[in-house]
């Protein structure tokens, strides 16, 4: 699993879009007797993922919402969730080059989540999985989103667009709506999200983000006992001033303090209050070359997180 988190961070773009993503679904679902559906393009629209159209419609490849199916309805229902933006220019908000280099990498998140439910389905873990991938590439052209723009989501909640780079959090709201309405028992979800948590913790200590203390409390554990650690991080909810709007529900982006906090408090707002949730901000990435870690793409809490859904269910 954690090859192929690296071989799928690893791959050019032009190799590794939306399409790409769906193809990789698809070729686990054959080898471990899975459903998959993609809801494309302007078909995102008519199913109420609106969010996930408005990140990716200025791209030539179409956006879409991966979801794949498998296990027995007796099972308990977990929910993996990637956020699989495959190049981020950073829309109309435009990253400088040097912020835009490794962009490929911006999939990092769905790349965990697939490798994730691979394990899951191939060591029969008794869950009812649910897999969901928001796949776009965020682009800039004359129907990209805008600074300014309202958009709607499945939720029901309007967004007003701060920021067109925090499109991250944008294909993940409609995505764990969903997710949410399968009543689960628990959501993960696993994304490269904010610049914010790598300067809070570098580059190998992903950021935990859960509202329920044990559930973070098993990552944590298991995270010791597989050296592959996360860190724990505060849902601290005034922190959602941040990210108040005097035109809609809510911002998508706002002050620069305690970025990944406020990420992940937009997320949360997705979600019902009794939702058992783990959010993970990772890196996805070794910036160089080290014992074990060649430079590129690189899973992070893969090995903690199975160990921890191991736990919980087997």
């Amino acid at each position: 699993a954690s090859l192929r988190v690296r071989d799928w961070v690893n791959t050019p773009t032009e190799d590794m879009g939306p399409q790409q993503l769906e193809d990789a679904a698809r070729a686990l679902a054959d080898a471990h007797g899975a459903q998959v559906e993609a809801i494309t393009g302007d078909e995102l629209l008519k199913q109420n993922f609106p969010a996930i159209h408005a990140v990716g419609r200025a791209s030539h490849r179409a956006p879409r919402l991966i979801v794949l199916r498998w296990g027995k309805d007796s099972d308990p229902a977990l929910a993996l969730v990637g956020k699989g933006v495959c190049f981020d220019t950073g829309g109309l908000d435009i990253k400088p080059a040097d912020g835009m280099r490794n962009m490929k990498k911006d999939m990092g998140g769905a790349a965990h989540a697939l490798a994730l439910a691979g394990l899951v389905m191939a060591q029969q873990l008794p869950v009812r999985l649910t897999l969901l991938i928001s796949a776009v590439e965020n682009a800039i052209g004359p129907d990209a989103f805008r600074p300014g723009e309202i958009i709607a989501t499945r939720k029901g909640l309007s967004v007003e667009i701060d920021n067109t780079d925090a499109e991250g959090r944008l294909v993940l709201c409609d995505a764990l709506t969903f997710a949410g309405e399968q009543k689960p028992d628990l959501v993960l979800d696993f994304a490269t999200l904010t610049g914010a948590a790598r300067i809070a913790l570098g580059p190998d200590l992903p950021a935990l983000f859960s509202n329920d203390d044990t559930v973070a409390q098993q990552w944590l554990q298991a995270g010791d006992e597989t050296r592959d650690p996360v860190w724990r991080m505060p849902l601290w909810r005034p922190y959602l001033r941040y990210l108040s709007s005097g035109v809609a529900d809510l911002a998508n982006a706002g002050s620069r303090m305690a970025g990944s906090v406020t990420a992940a408090l937009y997320l949360e707002r997705f979600l019902e209050n009794d939702q058992r949730w783990a959010h993970l901000d990772v890196y996805a990435w070794n910036d160089g070359e080290r014992p074990g870690r060649p430079a590129g793409g690189e899973a992070l809490a893969l090995r903690s997180a199975w160990a921890m859904l191991k736990a919980r269910y087997a």
